[in-house]
């Protein structure tokens, strides 16, 4: 019963009223002790996806490839290319 999922909303109103949204989700564990110098906050106790590596262990661009956040501003920028 460790289970941990992490989402990121983002949302927009456009001058002219539309709303834009986008989520994104990570699936992962808690751990039971720390693991990794890297990051903040729960990111040396969340185990990413089968449990191998706490967000504390990965490189900035390896949380940023599977993190919720990342995940979230990748799907938001391409959704807001089409009203640039």
């Amino acid at each position: 019963e460790r289970t941990a999922r992490f989402a990121c909303a983002i949302a927009a109103v456009l001058p002219g009223g539309e709303v834009l949204t986008t989520e994104g989700t990570i699936e992962g564990y808690i751990g039971y002790e720390e693991r990794g110098e890297g990051g903040f906050g729960y990111d040396p106790l969340f185990l990413v996806g089968d449990g191998d590596l706490t967000f504390g262990e990965l490189t900035d661009e390896q949380k940023d490839e599977l993190s919720h956040r990342g995940k979230a501003l990748r799907d938001f920028a391409e959704i807001i290319k089409e009203y640039i």
